[in-house]
Formats: C-alpha cells, structure tokens, sequence
C-alpha cells in the first residue's frame, strides 16, 4: 500500500466531508443531543463527574456515525464515480483506508466540542481526571471500530438508508449484547460480554486502560475493514 496514494483519497474524502451540509447537521443533531443529556441530568444528580455523558456516549454514536458514514460508497456506486475511482492508479486498499481514515478524523472532529465538558464540571468542584481521560481513549476506539463496520455497511449496497440500517443494527447489537446476557445460556456469557462494545468502552472509561479492551477495538475494526477490502475486490 502506498502512503502517498491513500493520503488522495483521505483528502478528498475529507474535503468532500467538509463541504457537506449533512454532515453540519449530523454533528449539530450529535452536539445538541450530548449536550441535552447530559446538563439535565448533571445539574439533578449533583455529582462530579462525566459518567453520564460517557453511558450515553455508545448509544448516541451508534446512530451518529453511520449516518457519516452511509455515504462513503453507497454514493459512489449510485453516482457512477465509483467505476471512475478504480481507473486511478490506487489499490482498493488505499480506497478503503482513505475513505476510513476521512470518517474517522470527522467523527473526531465532531467529538472534539465536548472536551469543554470535563472544563466545565471541573469548575464546579474537585473533578476525577483519569476516568476523563479514559472516556475519552475509549470513545477514539469505539468510533474508529463502528466507523469500519460503517465503511462496510455502505461498501455492500448502492442504498444509502439501507448501509445505514446494516451498520445501526450492528452497532445496536454490539453494544446491547451484553446487557441480555441474563436471558442467555450460561455457557454463552463469558463470550457474548467479550463481544459489547459498551463492555469493553465503559471499563476504559473507569480510567483503567485494558490491553484486552484495546485489542477488542482493533480487531473490530480490522476485521470490518479487511470485509470491506473483501467486498472491493470482488467487485473487479
């Protein structure tokens, strides 16, 4: 894979990103939202701290990022630019990474506001700065895994709301799996809890890094980039 070819794609991805109006609302819809949530139940529960925020957090970005990212193929393939894209001298891998690459740092980009959070509560009293830090760590992984499984969602189908609705359902899924483990056999738990997603987040964002939590993430996203890459190369 060559850097150079990869970083052409990142930026007009990111450029194209950029210059979006669907992108301006989806971070305006994610920033009203976080921040909704979480003043009204900060100034109830009185408490000094993000915990709120970071139990939200999943949830929200489980609807946010595929909305980022329905477009990412979805609209290439609908629009005909696709069969031109594949003309350049650039691998499918160099398409795949850049195209993730753009989603990721917009998603941060998005994210990014919310740092003002922990100044804030901060002020209000003697805040707790590891479980920030490592809320904040977690959500970098958490949205990198569920930006790949969107980038794949939208390499599968022309359809945007459907790439939308394949990525929701297995975000949806990741992070609720482990929450129905009682309903579940007792031989299944110890590997349905490995698969939540809001499992491995909110050990992270106790402010304890795990190896274990940190290798869940990159194996989520690789596996879902390396489908994608399946899904490109198959389309010669």
């Amino acid at each position: 894979m060559k850097f150079n070819s990869a970083s052409k794609v990142f930026r007009r991805e990111l450029h194209s990103l950029f210059f979006s109006p669907i992108a301006y609302i989806i971070m305006t819809l994610f920033l009203v939202t976080t921040g909704w949530f979480f003043f009204s139940t900060f100034f109830i529960a009185a408490r000094v701290d993000l915990r709120d925020y970071f139990s939200l957090l999943p949830m929200i970005l489980t609807f946010v990022i595929p909305a980022m990212t329905m477009r990412s193929f979805s609209e290439e393939y609908r629009s005909g630019s696709y069969e031109i894209l594949v003309t350049l001298p650039i691998t499918r891998l160099e398409i795949v990474i850049g195209k993730y690459l753009s989603s990721l740092v917009m998603i941060l980009i998005m994210i990014a506001p919310t740092l003002i959070y922990p100044f804030f509560v901060g002020v209000t009293g003697d805040l707790d700065w590891g479980p920030v830090i490592g809320g904040y760590v977690g959500a970098v992984f958490l949205a990198s895994a569920f930006c790949a499984i969107g980038i794949y969602a939208s390499s599968l189908t022309h359809n945007q709301i459907v790439a939308f609705i394949i990525a929701v359902a297995v975000n949806f899924f990741l992070v609720l799996v482990d929450k129905m483990l009682i309903l579940l056999p007792g031989f299944l738990t110890g590997f349905l809890q490995y698969l939540g997603a809001d499992y491995h987040f909110q050990s992270i964002a106790k402010g304890v890094i795990d190896s274990r939590d940190l290798i869940y993430f990159v194996s989520v996203t690789y596996v879902a980039l390396h489908l994608t890459y399946l899904v490109q190369r198959e389309k010669r």
